[in-house]
């Protein structure tokens, strides 16, 4: 059996259609991460598909800038497709084939995971659909198109807020229908168990090398880990390589939006209470009635009312901290990367790279930084132009 609680959070809270469903995975994913035939494939495609061992890269104008602590990249952007999303992607694509799931559905927020999806499907003849909140296509219309050209069916979505919440949601519809032949990739560490636990030991990978590369660089373990935090799962992949080492601190990233003493913000482990959502507890954000509340952010990816409950309980065993970074602040630190280091980040990633600097500076010189660089930025072109129009 697969790790289906994380403290008091995590579990199951399904319909009895998908529970079936969920043990078939769980009993899979069970024997296939002992099965070095189905690691040895893996590694094969991690290798010449996706492009790993990403580097580990010395952010050097960056920690001058700050005048602080050393600052490090694990370079997620360098993955095939542009973000950590095709490890999570590709791993489940192969338990697909393993369960004799043909059909593949996937929700996206910023359109990375649905890219990732309809990639691995694209490179294994697999029929795929996409769910994507109408306003995130809109937004995302780069990703869209990718999506589209590599053979996806991209389903807008315009109930709700028309975001990630809502795609996951008719996501999870779609799966209720067509349980017998349908694989439903989540693309975060989110959902019902055994989903957080497998995206994490798949999203591991990045942790596992970052540790690896940075005592080969440093000789010692960094200060400090930061990833941004939507649903989680790069910052869970980052995270769980170090969660033992008791003197690096974890720190992850969300969406303050335009600020957590309002609504409009993303910061579910921040500002959030104990719930349910799409088949898990952890902290989500609601009203008093134990309504999910609408969310906002500028980058898509973050844009999602919940977390994973690994991240809950890294939270409430204050293993890790959470705090959150506006949108103003993740938009000047998308140009600051850019312009001083010549690589340009995601809009999710830029929320993390903002409270590294702060960090940095907080630490001084003698201090040490690694963040997770989870994806590169020409997606989000669109999206700075727009708040910067708005914002003059």
């Amino acid at each position: 059996m697969i790790e289906s609680r994380f403290g008091r959070f995590g579990g199951r809270y399904v319909p009895e259609t998908l529970m079936a469903a969920l043990d078939e995975l769980d009993a899979v994913w069970s024997v296939a991460r002992e099965d070095p035939e189905y690691w040895l494939v893996l590694h094969g495609h991690q290798d010449g598909f996706v492009g790993r061992p990403t580097p580990l890269y010395f952010a050097e104008r960056l920690t001058e800038h700050h005048g602080g602590a050393r600052i490090h990249f694990k370079r997620e952007d360098l993955c095939h497709t542009g973000a950590h999303k095709l490890n999570n992607a590709l791993g489940q694509a192969l338990l697909a084939i393993r369960m004799g799931k043909r059909r593949i559905i996937a929700e996206t927020g910023a359109g990375q995971h649905g890219v990732a999806t309809a990639t691995v499907c694209a490179r294994f003849g697999l029929p795929c659909v996409v769910y994507m909140g109408a306003e995130d296509a809109r937004r995302q219309e780069v990703n869209v198109r990718r999506m589209r050209m590599l053979g996806a069916e991209v389903r807008p979505v315009d109930s709700g807020s028309a975001t990630l919440k809502d795609a996951t949601s008719e996501a999870i519809r779609d799966w209720v229908t067509n349980v017998g032949d349908t694989h439903y990739v989540i693309g975060s560490a989110v959902g019902p168990a055994p989903y957080p636990a497998l995206v994490r030991d798949l999203q591991r990978v990045i942790g596992d090398e970052a540790r690896e590369q940075y005592l080969s660089a440093e000789r010692t373990l960094p200060d400090a880990v930061v990833a941004c935090v939507g649903g989680g799962s790069n910052a869970i992949g980052m995270f769980s390589a170090f969660v033992g080492d008791t003197d690096v601190d974890l720190i992850g990233v969300e969406a303050g939006g335009r600020g957590v003493s309002g609504v409009e913000h993303a910061a579910a482990t921040v500002a959030g209470t104990a719930g349910v959502l799409h088949g898990s507890m952890s902290r989500i954000l609601q009203d008093g009635a134990g309504l999910v509340r609408a969310t906002h952010s500028v980058a898509a990816g973050l844009d999602y009312p919940g977390v994973g409950p690994e991240h809950a309980m890294l939270a409430e065993t204050e293993r890790a901290r959470y705090v959150a970074v506006d949108d103003a602040d993740a938009i000047a630190a998308f140009r600051r990367c850019t312009a001083l280091e010549g690589i340009m980040p995601a809009l999710e990633t830029a929320h993390a790279l903002h409270h590294v600097g702060d960090l940095a500076r907080e630490l001084g010189p003698g201090g040490r930084v690694l963040v997770c660089f989870s994806g590169r930025g020409d997606k989000d072109m669109h999206s700075v132009a727009e708040y910067e129009e708005a914002h003059r």
